[in-house]
């Protein structure tokens, strides 16, 4: 949402404001604002005594937005609280800023949230710096310029600071608004998973109802705190006394659940506004897109309440010090350490069935159902300063700031396992492809490059989900990739070992050591290689002793025990006595256990690890296991620095106010602009003269059509080689102006590029996720092989690394070291700066890209420009 329309933001505290543009109809408040403050307060704005000239002052902050103004205000409770604005100094790409707020809100980040939209406008305006002249003794001031992350920079000595603020946007800037966000975010959801009392609105007497249902469940839970129900047609319910209306409630909830239908819930939720409730978590259902809906819109807005749903399955929190359950689940949640975020309510019911069953917990369970406020990113935040909270699990439906939401799984991810269902992922969901680039990055392609780089591991079904949270739950991490099988079933353990090598996992190579070991326990027939079979006639113990041998060879990683009982006796029944083992995780394979996956030793403390029915099973597991370890032992950032382009402000004049295709000519230019290789280009219009092109390149060159409606220049005739001489030359271009008639725009002439192996760069940039590269097989194999990966900018040397070793081809295409793998590196890097600095780029197609032992070209260029959107990913606001 634009800070020129206002949104709602929180304060440190918790409490939710309304930030948003001044405008002379604010006059009157502003000078309020500044006719209250302290005599201190009006000496350091003032550098002395209040101005006679106050009420004009007021006027100049409140005038309307305009090329050289600015001023935002923060409004608590509907009173103007704080004021902020800029004046940009006379032709510079300076702004000189200043800031007032109310003394009594002085420490809750009302200053801080101002700058913040500040910067955010001003950097869309084009400015460069903020400047400021601070009284040395205003510390207070000059800590919240220094503390908002910019690059800051103070004069020293005499009476006056002069303040220096670089507007660039980097990383130390971002992290410092997440980090505000995160704790202002966790004080406002306090009210929600820790409230002092809650009231029930809409429970019945009727057992079977949903609130009667909600309420019996709170009850149940051993909440400890104060509860009322609001139900006009009762005394008390379950126990607890009952009230006609929220006004007639004993005292002010902290938190209210409302289970009514769609216009009473809206009533409901205004009456909650008026009587001071802090959070609410509607179940009711029915709401979204009605007149109902808007009401509890405008209501949560007004009364800057937190919400939960509406149409949810409710919310559960087990912390002991606080638990309560306000859900409709059958059963109740188990205590634990697994926290749940999802928009379905059915999911959120079949992971707490699946959990409790396994005898994992939970320690929150919040169902967002129709999303109106709370969402994954609150939980997020909510979650890294929950430390019981040890397992993050996440079922969306959809984004509503992707760009936020990978910074906050990122830095959760960090500290514990993140997972997510994948949803969405249909070919009904992808959007008509006008480029290669374009026809590769589907809403899925881009929802997994998403997860991949923030280090959420991903998965498809609810099923595969407990296959993880399990294996996770009982088990270390695995040190690498390297896997060994031991069995005594030898299918089991082929199965296994060709699970293994499906899902990328390495087969260890076991120690001459290990194999002497296992030949001198087990019996001669046995296979002592990986995946060693044990044979079915050995027996618990010798089993045991088995897999302690490979568990102590220094080349594996991790082992999967695959297990059958037979007459000799039953080897899974000595797994338990050989683990924990140190430093590596075991997972067992039981088939045709009846649970697809479940403790090796239910209800044991130790000795625990997850048993699957089924190698692929456990095999899956693991590998997701070792991707997430892989991704945690990467660096957060590259020492490495790629220069920028030679002309930063000429490739952003170069892009303002373009829409649409480029001509061919200026996509050379924008690569040219950006450092981007390009082979020499000559572009004729189709009613020119080839003579100039013909005589300025040398042969051979090769003609490409720019033609109405030819995407694939190749497929459609419109390339043609090895063209050598002039003659040729303008032969060729009457070939392709007679092909093309009068679609053919014109001609693009390069001279023969050296010959190499060609693929494709490429960005496609999305509204929501922002720009994606593209990295895959080019030229005539785009279509033959459909051979790509993908990630989200900006790409760090890490990312550009697993672009480049993420086709199925990889392995291959930089076998030989004859091509330039560290100029493709460069490239990416080079594109992803220029997605970053252009966001009016929609689409870059670089296909081919020749690449060849000591470099790489683009061969040819599509670019496509669009206005980008003008909402800030990372200005702090709640949902609206």
């Amino acid at each position: 949402m634009s800070v020129e329309a206002g949104s709602r933001a929180l304060l440190a505290g918790g409490d939710v404001v309304l930030v948003r543009a001044l405008h002379p109809a604010d006059t009157v408040e502003v000078l309020a604002l500044h006719t209250r403050l302290t005599q201190e307060d009006t000496y350091f704005r003032f550098f002395g005594a209040r101005p006679s000239t106050l009420d004009k002052l007021a006027a100049e902050i409140a005038a309307a937005p305009g090329p050289g103004h600015y001023a935002v205000g923060c409004y608590r409770h509907g009173e103007l609280v704080g004021v902020a604005n800029y004046e940009v100094l006379k032709d510079t790409t300076d702004a000189e800023v200043a800031l007032v707020v109310d003394a009594d809100l002085r420490t809750q980040g009302v200053a801080t949230l101002l700058m913040e939209h500040l910067v955010s406008h001003a950097r869309k305006t084009g400015l460069k710096r903020f400047i400021a002249e601070v009284l040395a003794e205003n510390a207070k001031v000059i800590r919240v310029f220094a503390d908002l992350g910019l690059r800051f920079e103070a004069s020293v000595g005499g009476p006056e600071r002069d303040v220096v603020m670089n507007l660039e946007e980097d990383a130390t800037y971002l992290e410092a608004v997440l980090q505000r966000d995160s704790v202002a975010d966790a004080a406002s959801l306090t009210h929600l998973f820790k409230p002092s009392s809650i009231a029930v609105i809409g429970a019945g007497r009727r057992p079977g109802s949903v609130g009667h249902a909600i309420l019996a469940n709170l009850v149940a839970s051993g909440y400890p705190e104060p509860i009322e129900v609001v139900n006009p047609h009762a005394g008390e319910i379950l126990g607890v006394p009952s009230v006609p209306s929220v006004a007639a409630l004993n005292r002010t909830p902290e938190l209210a659940v409302v289970c009514l239908p769609a216009p009473a819930a809206a009533e409901a939720v205004e009456e909650c506004g008026k009587r001071g409730v802090r959070a609410l978590v509607i179940i009711s259902s029915g709401l979204t897109g009605t007149e109902a809906g808007e009401r509890v819109h405008a209501a949560v807005r007004e009364y800057g309440m937190r919400l939960v749903g509406p149409n949810c399955l409710g919310v559960v929190s087990t912390d002991p010090a606080c638990p309560y359950d306000l859900t409709f689940l059958a059963t109740p949640v188990r205590p634990g350490n697994i926290g749940v975020v999802t928009q379905s309510g059915g999911v959120g019911i079949a992971l707490a069935e699946s959990l409790g069953d396994l005898g994992l917990g939970m320690s929150t369970l919040v169902s967002t159902g129709d999303k109106y406020d709370v969402s994954g990113n609150d939980l997020l935040m909510w979650w890294t300063a929950d430390r019981r909270t040890e397992l993050a699990v996440l079922y969306l439906e959809s984004f509503g700031n992707p760009r936020k939401f990978s910074r906050l799984a990122r830095r959760l991810a960090r500290t514990r396992p993140v997972l997510a269902v994948r949803s969405g992922s249909g070919g009904t969901a992808q959007r008509a492809a006008a480029s290669h680039t374009a026809a590769a990055a589907t809403p899925a392609v881009t929802r997994d490059a998403l997860f991949e780089q923030a280090g959420v591991i991903a998965v498809d079904t609810v099923a595969e989900l407990i296959d993880v949270i399990a294996g996770l739950a009982w088990q270390l991490l695995p040190g690498g990739p390297r896997v060994a099988v031991v069995s005594n079933a030898g299918g089991a353990g082929v199965l296994a070992a060709d699970a293994c090598e499906r899902e990328g996992l390495v087969m260890a190579e076991l120690s001459e050591v290990t194999r002497d070991r296992l030949a001198k326990v087990l019996p001669a027939e046995a296979a002592v290689a990986n995946p060693v079979d044990t044979t079915a006639a050995v027996s618990a113990e010798v089993f045991a002793d088995a897999l302690r041998a490979v568990l102590a060879d220094d080349g594996v990683d991790a082992v999967i025990a695959a297990t059958v009982p037979t007459a000799a006796g039953d080897p899974g029944a000595a797994l338990a006595t050989v683990l924990p083992p140190e430093y590596k995780t075991v997972f067992a394979v039981r088939p045709g256990q009846r649970a697809r996956v479940a403790p090796l030793v239910p209800g044991a403390r130790s000795g625990v690890t997850a048993c699957y029915d089924d190698p692929a099973a456990a095999a899956a597991v693991l590998a997701r296991l070792v991707r997430y370890e892989q991704w945690l032992n990467r660096p957060e950032a590259d020492d490495e620095a790629l220069a920028p382009p030679e002309d930063p402000e000429a490739l952003r004049a170069f892009a303002t106010g373009r829409e649409g295709w480029l001509a061919p000519a200026d996509a050379v230019e924008l690569l040219r602009l950006a450092g981007i290789p390009m082979v020499e280009t000559r572009y004729v219009e189709a009613g020119d003269s080839m003579d100039a092109a013909a005589a300025a390149l040398d042969s051979p060159v090769v003609l490409k059509a720019d033609a109405e409606g030819l995407l694939h220049k190749s497929a459609g005739g419109g390339v043609l080689l090895n063209v050598r001489g002039a003659d040729r030359i303008m032969e060729a271009f009457r070939t392709l102006r007679s092909r093309f008639g009068s679609a053919l725009r014109g001609v693009t002439v390069q001279p023969m590029a050296e010959p190499g192996r060609e693929v494709l760069v490429g960005v496609r940039s999305d509204p929501v996720f922002g720009p994606l590269v593209v990295f895959g097989l080019g030229g005539v194999d785009t279509d033959l092989i459909d051979d790509r990966a993908a990630r989200l900018a900006p790409l760090a040397g890490a990312d550009a690394d697993l672009l480049i070793d993420g086709l199925r081809a990889s392995k291959a295409l930089w076998a030989s070291g004859q091509l330039d793998r560290a100029a493709v590196r460069e490239l990416l890097l080079k594109v992803s700066r220029l997605a970053e600095l252009v966001p009016e780029l929609a689409e870059l197609d670089l296909n081919p890209v020749r690449v060849r032992p000591d470099g790489c070209v683009a061969l040819d260029v599509r670019a496509r420009f669009e206005r980008p959107a003008s909402a800030d990913p990372f200005l702090r606001h709640l949902r609206d």
